[in-house]
């Protein structure tokens, strides 16, 4: 009994190229699945006071830390500035060292970026500090006033 010619010769062409890349997307799938998985925690712009103390981070993981500075808690020294950053439901004090941001006071919010310590103080390596979500740039401001549609009960120029 004779074998066809095509069963003699194992995979065509056409197979070939199919394995191969039917491998390729096996392996960029698990390749992509090792970097989200390794990434997971760090996909999160900011943690919240709430947050950190909720997952009990290990001190000197480096995090971001958001919400707002709390009234009353800023204590400047020259360059060494300490201030608490609350959610509403918890509070961290944080340390940084450095010229903070014009926009920096007490009530703002606020992302820090460093790390806890082990006495539970965040040292903060870089502070941003956001602006009112309101804030409207002086040339809209003009632009809305010229066109009779300005409203400034509605937004902080």
């Amino acid at each position: 009994m004779t074998m066809p010619a095509n069963a003699r010769r194992g995979m065509t062409r056409k197979q070939k190229r199919l394995a191969v890349i039917g491998g390729l997307a096996v392996v960029v799938a698990i390749a992509t699945a090792l970097v989200l998985t390794a990434l997971r925690d760090q996909i999160v712009f900011f943690y919240a006071p709430s947050d950190v103390i909720a997952r009990e981070l290990a001190p000197g993981q480096a995090i971001r830390l958001g919400g707002l500075v709390k009234e009353g808690s800023w204590a400047r020294d020259g360059q060494d500035n300490v201030f608490t950053i609350t959610d509403g439901g918890h509070d961290i004090v944080a340390r940084y060292v450095g010229i903070l941001p014009d926009l920096f006071r007490e009530g703002q919010g606020v992302v820090a970026e460093g790390s806890l310590g082990s006495d539970g103080r965040f040292q903060a390596s870089n502070v941003l500090a956001k602006h009112d979500e309101n804030y409207i740039p002086k040339e809209v401001v003009e632009a809305l006033k010229a066109q009779g549609e300005w409203r400034p009960e509605e937004a902080v120029q």
